[in-house]
Parts: structure tokens; sequence; C-alpha cells
């Protein structure tokens, strides 16, 4: 009998310690307001945990899909653009390819003319970092908007217009940055430009400055004013990724500067569940002591079963 509960036990103990695995975790939405499909791509950054494989994931206009992300994560998010395989079963898209030829790509970095949205979850203090960023260029507009139940100063952020007119230097329906084009010491801030009053933004970087506000144009564009602070902060948020969003939600600099977050009352919940998850787990760990100490010949593994209550208390 006393065999036979403690095996219960353990049972339920599993089964709670995947819950609440499964409760504490970041949800980013993907929303395709784009005339066209989309294909999101996220990519876990090195030491982290990776997601769920998003290399066949695909938006069709108006469509939407969810991605759960692990505690103390960071990565990027990106939008490729008409995708299509060829008859050598190579993946290739106009905007956002890996140019390896298959739909995982590594990072951002080996991505040219994309707009990136970056995450920081559970970073420093315990907040979650994110910007909206065009390093080599971009390919459409991108708004991240937080969805928060903690009272705190979350703002949206975007590049808010996507590459349609104007662009300096177009490439495949993407827009390219002038440093990216042209790779000279002028444009990238290099050799005898290193200086900051050297180094003067460019007509073409103003134009990339109009597109995305919050995201450096130029190399000491970051240091200048507002964009110092395009990494934005917040807590025990799910976000809210808008690919092409209606000008009426993306219009200049109103969007990160003024648009606080609703309240996410599914984060609450979940965190609730999560503290009731605990509790139940400690109780545990308290039976299973009971029984090593009152059913002689019963092995229990108590020191493990209090760390992992501990852990998930610890982890709140």
């Amino acid at each position: 009998m006393a065999e036979t509960l403690f095996r219960a036990l353990l049972f339920v103990n599993a089964i709670l310690l995947f819950s609440a695995a499964g409760v504490y975790s970041t949800k980013l939405k993907l929303k395709n307001q784009c005339s066209y499909t989309v294909w999101p791509r996220v990519v876990s950054g090195n030491g982290t945990r990776p997601v769920a494989t998003t290399s066949t994931l695909t938006l069709e206009p108006g469509e939407s899909a969810s991605i759960f992300i692990p505690a103390s994560w960071f990565g990027q998010l990106w939008a490729r653009t008409r995708c299509s395989y060829d008859f050598t079963g190579r993946f290739t898209c106009l905007t956002g390819d890996c140019y390896n030829g298959s739909a995982e790509c590594d990072s951002a970095q080996t991505v040219p003319q994309v707009t990136v949205a970056e995450f920081n979850i559970s970073g420093n203090a315990g907040l979650d970092f994110y910007g909206v960023s065009a390093p080599r260029g971009y390919n459409l507009a991108m708004l991240v908007v937080p969805q928060s139940d903690v009272e705190a100063n979350c703002m949206a952020t975007a590049c808010v217009k996507g590459p349609n007119g104007g662009c300096p230097y177009e490439t495949s329906g993407s827009c390219t940055t002038t440093c990216f084009a042209f790779g000279d010491p002028k444009n990238c801030c290099s050799g005898a430009y290193v200086p900051r009053g050297v180094c003067k933004p460019s007509e073409y970087s103003l134009y990339f400055g109009s597109r995305c506000p919050w995201a450096p144009s130029y190399v000491y564009d970051e240091n200048d004013g507002k964009k110092k602070n395009r990494a934005f902060t917040c807590s025990m948020a799910d976000y809210l990724i808008t690919f092409c969003p209606h000008p009426s939600l993306a219009t200049g600099h109103k969007v990160a500067a003024g648009a606080k977050t609703r309240p996410s009352s599914a984060r609450k919940t979940k965190r609730v569940i999560l503290i009731a998850l605990v509790v139940v787990t400690i109780l545990i760990a308290i039976l299973l002591i009971a029984l090593k100490v009152f059913v002689p010949g019963l092995v229990v593994d108590t020191v493990s079963a209090i760390c992992t209550a501990l852990g998930l208390l610890f982890s709140l």
C-alpha cells in the first residue's frame, strides 16, 4: 500500500513539474497583416534553450501563430518573404534568405536586409529587454507590443514603414544600408572615420532613421538622443509582433513614445497557477519525508524532492 502511494506521489510530482515548466514561459504571438505570405524565423542565442522549430512556419495574410519561449532566453525574430523550394529541394527567399539552401538559419547576422526583433527574456534583474532593429537594412514594417499585467512603463516599438518608395538602395524587395551596400569607411564609420565627430549621418542614414526611428541607422546613431533607449524593458510580459502593421498603429515616434501595453490577464493567471503548483510540490515533498520516517523499508529520494520544490520556489 505504501509503495503504491509512493509511486502515485512521484507520478503526480512529475506531472506538476512538467506543467510548471509549460506555464512559466513567454508567448510571442506573430500576426501577419501584410498583403502577402511571410515565413517567420525565430533563432535562439548561444547558450539558451532552443524554441520549437519555426523553419516551416508560414503565415498567410491575416493569419496568426504563437510561439512559447522558455525563461532566461535571448534570440532574434524576423520574417522572410516570397519563399519556395526549387526542383532540387533548395529553399530560397526573396528577402530574409539564409543563403544555405535550407529553411534553417543560425542567426540574423548572416541574413542581410531584414527587419529584426530582438529579445532578452528575464535578463538583468529579471526584466525583459526587447527592440526592433535593421542592422543591414529592412524588408518590411514590424511592430512589437508587450502585453504585461505588471504596473510598468512597457512601451511598444517598431520599424514603422516598409521599403516602398524612396529607398536609396533597394535590393530584391528590401532596403539596404549604405554601409552594407558599399562597405566604405565613410558610411561604416571605420578607418579615418572612427571618431564620432568625424563620422556623420548621410542623407541615406536619415532616410533609414525615418523608417525605423527607434533603431540605429549608422554606427553612432545609438548614442544620439532618444535612440540610446532603443532597448526597451518590461516585466512578466507576452509580446505581440505584427508584420506590416496598419499605419494607424505605427506612425512615427508615437509608436514607441506613448503606447503603454494592455494588461495580460492570461499572464497573471499563469503566475497564480505556477505559485499553486509550487505549493503543492512542496507539500508532496513533505509527504515523501513523512513516508520515509513512518514507513519502514521505503526508499525515498528526499533530497531530490526538496531540491526540486525549492528550485521551483526560487524560480518565481
